[in-house]
């Protein structure tokens, strides 16, 4: 299992909602967590491993250490969202991108535990942007698609350099030569 650079297109796809936790579910949040550790990131959705259902794992402290600040979340949803905090965000799919952002200040959401009960959180601030970011990983949209004009013009070098790369990797063979980005 390894995380997915932009313009992969698992990362474009719609996650279908877990029906049965199972065992892979099971062991793909656990690898997804060590991975998520591995990579210093405090959230990390399915798709961005190619897995193609709705798994979130996150760390709002990014710390092992800290398993009060861990969560997985199965099929999460946003019941409410307050408020507007425009702030710096980055994606492990996009290593060393960093623009602004905006999101709710606050958001309510649910989601199910690896045992399949029903939890609910309302937060704000930081955790409150990593789980909007994580689902909407699970919706195929990715943090270049909220970013305001000038955000964009200032990543507009870095995403052609996420192109450029993933051109390469399929000319190596790291990748399928008919793997077809979505943009």
């Amino acid at each position: 299992m390894k995380i997915v650079k932009y313009p992969h297109p698992a990362l474009r796809a719609v996650a279908r909602p877990v029906t049965a936790i199972d065992k892979d579910v099971q062991l793909a949040a656990g690898a997804m967590l060590d991975l998520m550790y591995t990579a210093a990131g405090l959230g990390l959705a399915a798709p961005q491993v190619t897995l193609d259902f709705q798994l979130i794992v996150m760390n709002f402290e990014g710390d092992p250490a800290v398993k009060e600040a861990e969560f997985v979340a199965i099929n999460p949803v946003i019941v409410e969202s307050k408020g507007t905090l425009n702030d710096r965000e980055g994606c492990l799919s996009f290593p060393g991108l960093y623009q602004n952002v905006r999101r709710a200040k606050s958001v309510k959401v649910q989601a199910y535990n690896l045992k399949g009960e029903l939890y609910e959180m309302t937060c704000s601030d930081l955790p409150a942007r990593v789980w909007q970011h994580e689902i909407d990983h699970l919706k195929g949209e990715l943090f270049i698609d909220k970013m305001g004009p000038l955000g964009k013009l200032g990543s507009k070098r870095d995403i052609e350099k996420f192109l450029a790369d993933f051109e390469k990797d399929k000319k190596k063979g790291e990748l399928p030569a008919d793997l077809a980005p979505k943009l």
